[in-house]
C-alpha cells in the first residue's frame, strides 16, 4: 500500500470514498446530500496536508491533517480519515493513522486533538486507541445518528513524543 500526498486527478476518487462514507450519515457530520464542490472545499482547503492511500493502484483512503486551531492552539494537530467502505479490513485505516502521526511530528505538531469521534463508530475508535489516543471528553448525545438517534460524541488526545 502506498500512502502519497493528493494529487489533483485524486479528486474524482476523494470524492467517491467522500460520497461513501457521509451516506449512511452515521459516522461524519457532514449532510449526506452535501454537494460534490462543497465536499471537495472543506477536504482540499488551503492550509489543509492532504494524503491518499493507494491498493493495487487505486486510491482506498483519504486523510487530511490541520492545525487544530490558530495562533496560540496551532500546535495541536487535527486530522480526518475516510477509507473506502469496498476496502474496509485491508489495514487502510491503520497505514493511514501511522502516516498522518509522522506527518504531525515531521511538521512540528505537539500533540493531536479529534474533536468528535461517534461513540459509536467503535471500528475508528479501537483505531484510534491502539495508536495510542485516549477519550479526555464525552459530549453527550452530540450527534444525530441516522439510524440510532442522538448519540455521545468522543474527543480523543494523543500527545506527539518521539515513537
Amino acid at each position: 500500500m502506498l500512502t502519497r500526498p493528493v494529487r489533483d486527478d485524486d479528486h474524482d476518487a476523494i470524492w467517491r470514498i467522500f460520497q461513501a462514507v457521509i451516506a449512511p450519515g452515521d459516522t461524519y457530520v457532514f449532510d449526506p446530500a452535501l454537494p460534490r464542490a462543497e465536499a471537495l472545499a472543506y477536504w482540499l482547503r488551503e492550509g489543509n496536508h492532504v494524503f491518499v492511500a493507494e491498493h493495487a493502484g487505486r486510491v482506498v483512503g483519504t486523510y487530511l491533517l490541520r492545525s487544530n486551531q490558530p495562533a496560540l492552539g496551532a500546535h495541536v494537530a487535527n486530522a480526518a480519515f475516510m477509507v473506502d467502505p469496498d476496502s474496509r479490513g485491508l489495514g487502510v485505516g491503520l497505514r493511514l493513522g501511522q502516516h498522518c502521526l509522522a506527518e504531525a511530528r515531521r511538521l512540528g505538531f505537539r500533540a493531536m486533538q479529534f474533536n468528535f469521534v461517534v461513540a459509536t463508530n467503535t471500528a475508528a475508535v479501537r483505531l484510534w486507541e491502539r495508536l495510542g489516543f485516549r477519550v479526555v471528553g464525552t459530549l453527550p448525545g452530540a450527534f444525530r445518528h441516522a439510524r440510532l438517534g442522538f448519540v455521545d460524541a468522543l474527543v480523543m488526545w494523543r500527545e506527539l513524543g518521539e515513537e
